[in-house]
């Protein structure tokens, strides 16, 4: 298909937000059906806020995408900036299947306003119960100990486990919305796409996507959501849940790329950065958020990843500038910055 491939498409993406990172512009738009707002923002060092499903509207081209996982919102590099944008840009919109839950009032007056006593749990465990890297549990322990500081009730807690029923159900998933994507595009421009159009990764989800039924599909469906059930269970006794964002440091350029040859080696060797599951926020609809507190010995940031209760982008919102203000992250600058030069 004409145009860029996906590829160049996240190129473009990632060169958006190092120009956020970089002083460039305030902020860039992104959308993220399994991390792809938080994930990057914790390798800038910038903040993250995914909404609430359907927080944010999709038409007029989309009426959701993937049933509601996919959201849209933006990188910046402060809470106020974020929280300004989703007050321009929140829904609904005529026509929109569903609506979140309307919030109280504005979401830039949320910024500085007093979260209370939050209950956060916590873990340094990833999803298959395995420990994550020692600079990102490092962020993590930086993180917990400025909670508590702050007065918020802080426990070691997991959330309900991801069986492989539902992990499996997550894979249907993205199989088949890649197949919905190819075929979205086939039909506006009237061909399949050509050798060497998408990307081997691409293609791979592709022609699995193009095996799944729709009985496939809605059991899928059926099983993510009974997981969202247990997930909001577990949100009666929190109020957020805290892990590192990524279960790695950001991997060297050209590491995570798949070949003709081997089409998954992205997805296998990418999945050992995303293994606190952010995907969860997409399938539950609830908002997260990735928060840059931290850098390693490397000046490498590592960010830590809060997840709220469905519709309460508020409490997120209120601990984040709390946060930023108690451990302020906007003036840290990489070693490529378009501001000028401090005086000396």
């Amino acid at each position: 298909m004409p145009g860029p491939s996906a590829g160049e498409v996240s190129d473009r993406a990632l060169v958006l937000y190092a120009a956020v990172a970089s002083g460039m512009v305030a902020m860039a738009h992104g959308n993220d059906l399994g991390g792809s707002l938080r994930y990057p923002a914790s390798a800038c060092g910038l903040f993250a806020l995914k909404p609430t499903r359907a927080r944010n509207p999709l038409g007029p081209e989309y009426g959701d995408a993937l049933g509601g996982n996919a959201a849209e919102h933006a990188l910046t590099r402060s809470v106020r900036d974020s929280a300004a944008l989703l007050d321009a840009t929140a829904g609904p919109a005529l026509g929109d299947p569903y609506w979140a839950p309307p919030p109280a009032g504005r979401f830039i007056d949320e910024v500085g306003a007093d979260p209370g006593r939050l209950r956060i749990a916590f873990t340094s465990r990833t999803a298959d119960g395995s420990p994550g890297h020692t600079d990102c549990v490092a962020a993590l322990d930086d993180a917990v100990a400025l909670c508590e500081s702050l007065g918020h009730h802080v426990v070691d807690l997991q959330l309900p486990e991801i069986t492989p029923e539902v992990g499996a159900a997550i894979g249907t998933g993205f199989s088949a919305a890649t197949a919905w994507i190819i075929a979205y595009w086939t039909r506006r421009l009237g061909r399949e796409p050509g050798p060497g159009e998408i990307e081997p990764l691409t293609r791979a989800f592709w022609e699995a996507g193009r095996q799944v039924s729709a009985a496939d599909y809605l059991l899928a469906v059926e099983d993510t959501q009974a997981y969202t059930r247990r997930v909001a269970e577990f949100f009666t006794g929190v109020d957020a849940w805290l892990t590192p964002t990524l279960s790695e440091p950001p991997a060297p350029l050209g590491e995570i790329v798949s070949t003709e040859a081997e089409p998954l080696r992205a997805l296998e060797r990418g999945g050992r950065t995303v293994a606190y599951s952010g995907v969860i926020a997409n399938i539950t609809g609830q908002p997260a958020m990735s928060v840059p507190l931290w850098w390693n010995d490397s000046g490498v940031p590592i960010g830590v990843h809060f997840l709220g209760r469905f519709g309460d982008e508020a409490t997120l919102i209120r601990l984040a500038a709390q946060l930023e203000t108690a451990q302020p992250w906007a003036g840290r600058r990489p070693a490529v910055h378009a501001a000028r030069p401090r005086e000396p």
